[in-house]
């Protein structure tokens, strides 16, 4: 985003919640704007790693140029305060519960949800704008235990959208579910094959979450109840 706004010439740029909303410090939501940080600074091609690879060795060893990771790179601090941009949450202007977000875009911007339900949870609207990331809340259940439906679950319990129950029934139901529709997609996008994928996947499947039922399945230890 802030990228593309420098290109253009865009000095104002609005993204949906603030990252506090998922783990960085709560005191975040008290300010309205995106710290610079988050998008600009030092363009030390050794001290910026891409895939655990310091940029100068992709460039030395791996063939790749500066053009190649241009898109990867922080923006020069110094262009970002010349252009005057600054990023703003709508999080801070809106209380940030997903469900009341959706009817205020589409009351407002002719938003229209998905025609079918999001895999591995239960609904159409929130981050259905790119292929991966069914995958990527999928790797989380591995390596955390929990999915997508539980992300979802948990914030409409706290917003009190639905009730407990409803949540651990809808957790149940979709939590485990394999995101099938765009896999191979992804595999291409990243080059592997499927065998690669799970090989690596099962590698972070945590043995104090997860046990082998009878069927040959991995099963959960504690599922939520």
């Amino acid at each position: 985003g802030p990228r593309v706004a420098y290109e253009k010439d865009v000095p104002l740029i609005f993204y949906g919640e603030n990252q506090a909303e998922y783990g960085n410090n709560i005191a975040e939501n008290d300010q309205p704007t995106m710290r610079e940080q988050f998008f600009s600074g030092e363009r030390d091609l050794d001290k910026i790693f891409l895939g655990g690879v310091c940029a100068r060795e992709l460039i030395e060893k791996h063939g790749l140029t500066l053009n190649d990771l241009e898109l990867y790179l922080p923006l020069s601090l110094q262009n970002v305060r010349q252009k005057q941009i600054t990023v703003h949450y709508l999080g801070y202007y809106l209380k940030w519960d997903p469900q009341e977000c959706f009817y205020y875009a589409s009351e407002h911007t002719g938003f229209k949800p998905n025609t079918e339900r999001t895999e591995c949870s239960y609904s159409k609207y929130s981050s259905i704008d790119d292929k991966i990331d069914m995958l990527h809340y999928y790797t989380t259940l591995i390596k955390f235990g929990i999915g997508r439906a539980t992300y979802d679950a948990a914030q409409e319990i706290r917003n009190g959208k639905i009730t407990r129950e409803e949540g651990v029934a809808l957790v149940r139901r979709y939590d485990t579910e394999f995101p099938r529709k765009y896999f191979q997609d992804c595999l291409e996008y990243m080059g592997i094959t499927e065998a690669e994928f799970r090989e690596t996947i099962e590698q972070f499947r945590s043995p104090h979450l997860w046990k082998k039922e009878a069927s040959g399945e991995w099963g959960l230890r504690a599922p939520v109840e």
